[in-house]
């Protein structure tokens, strides 16, 4: 519960600082919320025993991280100019 809490706690911030700074975009909390799950998930780790649960959220990591890699692409294609792109 502990590890829900401070998720939930990280995500909510997130949108509290987003939202008064008028920056508030989908990408924005996506990489947020993707760098409080590797904060949360460091901070709350056992020493001695990897629960099952713990397991399985290595695949939620992956997945987080292909989707920050996604927008990484997306946000250096807009940058650079047609000319260089092939398509």
């Amino acid at each position: 519960m502990r590890f829900i809490h401070g998720q939930l706690a990280w995500m909510v911030a997130a949108v509290l600082v987003l939202s008064v700074l008028g920056s508030f975009s989908y990408e924005l909390f996506f990489v947020l919320s993707l760098i409080g799950l590797l904060i949360v998930t460091e901070l709350t780790a056992p020493f001695a025993v990897t629960p099952d649960w713990r397991r399985r959220l290595r695949w939620l990591i992956l997945l987080g991280l292909v989707g920050f890699g996604v927008i990484v692409i997306r946000r250096i294609l807009e940058i650079l100019p047609p000319e260089v792109l092939p398509w």
